[in-house]
């Protein structure tokens, strides 16, 4: 800690009356929303500075940890190659570089490798550089790929001849990124974003080598709660536009080989009516929730006949597995189910002849199917960690029912063994006899007890899961005989869908009660104690750490908020912010007077109160395009005026960045580090 008093920044308070429903809020720091103001600019450069004073004793700490986490990654790496329309696609990292180089074989692993894009030469001269949506068309000749260089997801849309190595003249700016190539090779479909609130509304055609201003465009998305995309079938047969909400999806297709063609519907959207679409021969697979399917079905229906009244089980619904995805091939069907909390792999022949699911052994772990574009084979890939086993690739032999190994994720340093670590998981019950799965991993040699310091990790929104896997960078944490913790609460899908209906809109606070009472279990079970208990969220995350401090601060030593959303009724209620339309449906539309009274109850930045709070590490990035910079800084400079402790309060704002972060693969490292030794300075742990 630092020996001398450094004074924090006080932001000027300039107050705004909002009112609505006969209730009046003032918000002091208002202003801090304007971007353009200079004066927006140096408070958070003041607060940076602030951050980079108090924090200078750990600096060398921060440069060392680093350097360990550095260490213990392979960097002159590559991918397992995967296989695609006639050619080996392979993603590498070369030593001392930032950036992967995206290459392909034709053939056969031993053909000459070609250099598709190096992002390392791409991002020459960039603080930021985000590539993403890399697609090649149909007869392999021309790439397409977004690029970001603001880190506001923002991307432009650029082509690449791969014969010439040249790239086309035209670009084609603020679109999602991600295109579908119809099976002329030369027309490509993509999707584009409003300017102000970045929602992808729009689906246009474009030619290749024409001027992007003549592109047609195909369809727009009306409905302001709604966003739009578009895609191509494995099958390559068909283009489709997809259109989601929160509650509702709706699709429509176009035959790829028809590209002057119209989209036809497949089922209009309705309320609360989800669906999927996949390819297979004859029919549409259909992913759904339809008929109170709350854990997902899968249904099919024959191309002609789309609508709903037409689909047919192939999968039933089960009360007690939730369907996540599912992947076709030519003799087979793939299943994506968690049961319990733990992902399931399941195989399904067409015929019949099998049905069965892959064997999984640990007590937590993660497994997914992921790179399997070629549609007539017997051999699928998925990858297995758990937070004690690094990363497996495995090829897995559907006929023979045997795995080859492909690559396993190496730790360098020479000091990681996988039997030095000890996974858990634990169950707490929440106030309302809810069952609150918590996982834990840390070093054995660690003594648990009141002493011990844990961090305990949480999101709870939106359904997302968060997946217990295995982390190279966080092996700096656990040998310093930090416990790290993930509680599932309400709000992620964890234990199905009824788990994420019981954890948003009016039901949201469950989530944050969750937390507090998973917390509450690891100082009664003696794992740690209020003194060295840490707890860690990061966006919607951020949101919950913070209605944690407000109602039960005392648990907590420290927090760490990344990207908070914090100020909910504010932005909810200002539809020209990036992503407030489309949400209504997860957090509440606060026009309405019952939801704003809802959202107002745990609104961090609503409840900021004179009390005492933990010690806080608040961080940000500037062209935030999910979470404005603004409702962090405001909630920190509203902290600043009212909390009754000499707790540390640190805000600390990327200038450069966005939502992720830093772009480069050691850049990120050092936000880790800083956010490490935040904890390790509370703890005295000085290196």
């Amino acid at each position: 800690m630092p020996k001398k008093e450094i004074k924090a920044p006080i932001a000027e308070r300039i107050p705004k009356k909002m009112e609505i429903h006969g209730d009046v809020r003032i918000d002091d720091y208002y202003w801090l929303n304007q971007r353009e103001n200079p004066k927006v600019i140096d408070y958070l450069k003041a607060e940076n500075a602030y951050y980079d004073e108090v924090m200078a004793h750990t600096k060398q700490f921060q440069e060392d940890l680093f350097e360990e986490m550095k260490s213990r990654i392979k960097e002159d790496d590559e991918s397992v190659p995967y296989k695609k329309n006639g050619y080996y696609y392979i993603t590498k990292y070369e030593l001392g570089k930032q950036y992967p180089v995206y290459t392909r074989k034709k053939g056969n692993l031993e053909a000459e490798e070609e250099v598709i894009v190096d992002v390392n030469e791409m991002a020459a001269g960039h603080e930021y550089f985000a590539l993403t949506g890399l697609n090649v068309n149909t007869i392999n000749t021309v790439a397409s790929f977004g690029v970001d260089t603001l880190s506001r997801r923002q991307y432009d849309l650029r082509f690449k001849n791969l014969k010439t190595r040249e790239l086309f003249p035209e670009i084609i700016n603020n679109t999602s990124g991600s295109t579908a190539w119809a099976n002329d090779h030369k027309t490509v479909f993509y999707a584009s974003k409003d300017p102000v609130t970045l929602r992808s509304d729009k689906i246009y055609k474009h030619i290749l080598g024409t001027d992007p201003s003549e592109d047609q465009l195909i369809f727009e998305e009306k409905e302001e709660a709604f966003w739009t995309f578009v895609y191509k079938s494995k099958s390559k047969r068909f283009i489709i536009i997809g259109s989601y909400s929160t509650l509702s999806t709706e699709y429509r297709y176009l035959d790829a080989d028809n590209p002057e063609g119209s989209f036809t519907i497949i089922q209009p959207r309705e309320r609360d009516l989800e669906y999927s679409v996949a390819h297979y021969d004859q029919d549409f697979y259909i992913l759904t929730n339809v008929g109170k399917a709350l854990n997902f079905k899968l249904m099919k229906t024959p191309i002609g006949q789309t609508t709903k009244e037409y689909w047919t089980d192939v999968i039933p619904h089960r009360e007690n597995t939730l369907l996540e995805d599912i992947s076709i091939f030519k003799d087979f069907l793939i299943l994506e189910e968690r049961q319990n909390g733990l992902n399931k792999i399941r195989i399904k022949k067409w015929d019949g002849s099998d049905d069965y699911y892959l064997p999984f052994e640990e007590e937590t772990y993660s497994a997914s199917v992921y790179n399997n574009p070629e549609f007539n084979t017997n051999i699928i890939r998925y990858s297995y960690n758990s937070l004690t086993t690094p990363n497996s690739v495995i090829d897995f032999n559907v006929d023979h029912k045997t795995k080859e190994i492909r690559k396993e994720q190496e730790v360098l340093g020479g000091n990681f063994n996988k039997e030095n670590y000890k996974s858990e998981r634990i169950w707490a019950t929440a106030r309302d006899g809810q069952r609150v799965a918590v996982s834990l991993v840390y070093n054995k040699a660690t003594k648990i007890n009141e002493n011990t310091p844990l961090l305990l990790y949480g999101y709870g929104s939106y359904g997302s899961i968060v997946s217990d896997r295995f982390s190279s960078v966080r092996l700096s944490l656990l040998d310093r005989g930090f416990v790290y913790a993930t509680a599932h609460v309400r709000g992620g899908e964890y234990l199905g869908r009824s788990w994420y209906d019981e954890g948003k809109m009016f039901k949201k606070m469950n989530t944050f009660y969750d937390f507090i009472d998973a917390a509450k279990h690891l100082i009664k079970e003696k794992y740690t104690s209020p003194s060295h208990l840490y707890a860690e969220g990061g966006s919607a995350g951020g949101l919950l750490v913070g209605a944690v401090i407000n109602i039960c601060p005392e648990i907590f030593n420290g927090v760490i908020a990344a990207v908070p959303f914090v100020d909910v009724v504010t932005t909810m209620l200002d539809e020209s912010i990036p992503l407030t339309t489309g949400e209504f449906d997860e957090w509440g539309n606060p026009k309405h007077k019952d939801a704003y009274e809802y959202m107002l109850s745990y609104s961090p930045y609503d409840n900021v109160r004179k009390h005492d709070y933990p010690h806080m590490l608040v961080t940000t990035g500037l062209h935030d395009s999910q979470v404005q910079y603004f409702e962090p800084a405001k909630w920190v400079a509203k902290l600043r005026v009212n909390k009754t402790d000499n707790n540390l309060l640190l805000m600390y704002t990327n200038l450069d960045t966005g939502h992720g972060g830093a772009s480069g693969r050691f850049d990120a490292l050092k936000e880790v580090a800083r956010d490490y030794c935040f904890l390790f300075d509370l703890e005295g742990i000085r290196k």
